[in-house]
């Protein structure tokens, strides 16, 4: 098993990301999985949208599952592209939005961060915030 965050990991990355989500202006639903892809920890911020809940969990799952951004995913999976469908793997669990970053600790992929409730930007811009608090 490959090493893993702590939840004091988790809640130090939901914390910078919650940061980031108040200096954009838009309150996002966070969620942070362990290294074998299990929800570690999450948060909805006051007003996120509650569709978001859902896809900010398998959008950090997509992530760890993938070792991948899902922005990147998104990217490689549309039409002609090499991961085109893939979106509809895994029950439908996959994520090609952006806004899931993996968690990296001395350049091991120890979790991975989920972002969802603003635009793509938004999401990936405090997802990344998230990672870089690890």
């Amino acid at each position: 098993m490959p090493a893993s965050i702590t939840l004091e990991d988790a809640r130090r990355v939901i914390a910078a990301a919650e940061q980031k989500a108040k200096d954009v202006g838009q309150p996002m639903n966070v969620a942070v999985v362990c290294a074998g892809g299990h929800l570690l920890a999450f948060e909805r911020m006051p007003n996120a949208w509650l569709g978001s809940v859902d896809i900010s969990i398998k959008k950090a799952w997509t992530s760890r599952a993938f070792d991948i951004t899902t922005e990147d995913l998104g990217t490689n999976s549309q039409s002609g592209d090499q991961f085109f469908g893939i979106h509809a793997s895994n029950d439908g669990k996959v994520m090609i939005f952006a806004g899931g970053v993996p968690l990296k600790r001395n350049g091991e992929i120890v979790g991975a961060i989920g972002v969802s409730g603003g635009s793509g930007k938004q999401d990936q811009a405090v997802a990344e915030a998230g990672a870089a608090a690890l």
